[in-house]
């Protein structure tokens, strides 16, 4: 019985809904990621599991530096017990709508797509996650992000976290520009 309803809840998950390029962009804002990103930004986010319960908070101070060719995003996480994390991406211009990066911990390269007001993040990462005895253990997950640019100086993220293909939960961050 408990394997049944287990496949059940797999099942239910894998059907969750998300973003496509296919779904109507309900704004007339064109998203210029090297122009968002470049330059001092402060995020606020946190991480839902699958059943909607918080598990995670966190405050990110971001530097981007746009050179004409690479973006470079240094993010400094502060999370709510007072840990933190640093991650630098660099991500390159692959066309007129199209990138690519890394950063430390990405298996691989992330790629991206903007389309309209909209920015798709797809990428796997060996994620540093807190463990109950205090040390960092690494967890690979894979995240399918999506932005939206609500205004000259906000976008909304919510990223979708799978691990071994399941969903296991969801991200959602608030940029402003400063």
């Amino acid at each position: 019985m408990r394997l049944l309803l287990i496949l059940g809840f797999a099942l239910l998950t894998a059907c969750t809904g998300k973003p496509s390029f296919n779904d109507p962009s309900f704004s007339d804002r064109k998203l210029n990621l090297e122009e968002f990103f470049d330059g001092e930004l402060v995020a606020y986010g946190q991480f839902q599991d699958i059943l909607g319960t918080v598990r995670r908070s966190f405050e990110v101070t971001i530097n981007g530096d746009w050179d004409g060719e690479r973006l470079r995003l240094v993010e400094d996480f502060v999370y709510e017990d007072g840990s933190t994390e640093q991650r630098i991406w660099t991500l390159r211009k692959t066309g007129p709508d199209s990138w690519v990066g890394t950063a430390p911990g990405v298996i691989g390269q992330a790629t991206g797509q903007e389309q309209d007001n909209r920015f798709n993040w797809v990428y796997t990462i060996d994620l540093p996650i807190p463990s109950a005895t205090g040390e960092t253990e690494r967890m690979r997950v894979s995240f399918d992000d999506w932005m939206w640019l609500l205004s000259e100086d906000r976008l909304l993220n919510q990223a979708y976290v799978k691990r071994f293909g399941f969903d296991i939960g969801l991200v959602t961050i608030s940029f402003e520009k400063l």
